[in-house]
């Protein structure tokens, strides 16, 4: 199991951009979980839209998905969504912790 992969260093700020939800957090807290983490993917698609093709454009861009039926314009792809979902409200737990 050696585990090999690749990345690209515009990942950090990419995946760093995260605590910008933080503090949707605050705003979003009274609302159902089922709101929450739905905003929240919704931010993560629109983060990864806009980088993806700012990235695209310049011929940059680490990931391609155009080989997935649900992707938009090769940056995103929909059937992420309960990652996002997932990964938002885990980033909620996380940060709201910290306070």
């Amino acid at each position: 199991m050696r585990l090999f992969g690749q990345t690209s260093l515009w990942m950090f700020p990419i995946y760093g951009s995260l605590c910008l939800l933080e503090p949707l957090f605050k705003i979003l807290k009274r609302l159902p979980s089922f709101v929450r983490g739905s905003i929240y993917a919704l931010c993560i698609f629109t983060g990864e839209y806009l980088s993806g093709s700012i990235l695209s454009a310049h011929k940059l861009c680490p990931w391609n998905y155009e080989r997935s039926r649900w992707h938009i314009r090769k940056v995103v792809r929909l059937d992420y969504f309960p990652c996002w979902f997932l990964t938002g409200l885990l980033f909620e737990k996380i940060l709201s912790d910290k306070t």
